[in-house]
């Protein structure tokens, strides 16, 4: 799905500090129980979740009875983790069978690599492959902001999947999404996102890397009820 273009901008560097500073996250490994999320705070921030629009990446049908909103940051490790553990389960058991619709927001907080990623993958997503890029992402990791995600590899991970070069290497170069990934991560933080990654699943906030099984009694408890 290709990118809204025309999301509020912000003063980006000063914003972009005060988030980080604010949420004081590094990230989170923790395995929540299935009833994680469902205290008075955390269900207090959840009226700040901004709705789904037109701006955000779906995967499945849109009348799905279950929406899982996963907001992650590319260099993330533990987002990785559950890029190859869940994310697979949810895809193959969930969302081809029409049961779940899954979003993708970045929630871009662990340095410029982060950001030139997620600038990356919006930029794939002007030529419809937003999630091919995800996955690419997810399964090129290397360490933090030690050039896994440099500019220069982000283009020849464009190239990798037959993305128009020239036009992808102007969108990056330009920065043209720091502004929204900003905001989105920023909108992130006020919904009750703390680290990275965090799952929002039919409203409820549940964070940490969550394994597949505790994905699949959570939604399979949403799908009976």
């Amino acid at each position: 799905m290709e990118e809204q273009n025309n999301k509020f901008l912000i003063p980006a560097a000063v914003a972009f500090a005060g988030i980080v500073i604010a949420i004081a996250v590094i990230y989170s490994a923790q395995n929540p129980s299935p009833n994680a999320g469902k205290n008075n705070e955390k269900t207090a921030a959840l009226a700040a979740l901004p709705a789904i629009s037109s701006g955000d990446f779906v995967l499945g049908v849109q009348n799905a009875p279950v929406t899982v909103i996963e907001y992650g940051d590319f260099q993330c490790p533990f987002c990785g983790k559950f890029f190859k553990d869940t994310e697979s389960v949810l895809r193959e058991k969930y969302i081809k069978t029409g049961k779940v619709k899954f979003i993708y927001r970045d929630f871009a907080f662990l340095g410029d690599e982060s950001l030139w990623a997620a600038n990356a993958a919006r930029c794939a997503g002007e030529q419809g492959k937003f999630w091919q890029y995800h996955d690419y992402l997810y399964s090129n990791q290397s360490g933090e902001n030690q050039g896994a995600f440099s500019k220069s590899n982000l283009k020849g991970f464009a190239a990798a999947l037959g993305l128009a070069q020239e036009k992808f290497d102007a969108c990056l170069d330009s920065e043209k999404y720091t502004a929204a990934i900003q905001k989105e991560t920023k909108e992130g933080g006020e919904a009750g996102v703390s680290g990275t990654p965090a799952s929002f699943i039919n409203g409820t906030l549940y964070p940490g890397a969550l394994p597949s099984a505790t994905v699949t009694q959570i939604i399979d408890g949403e799908l009976n009820k």
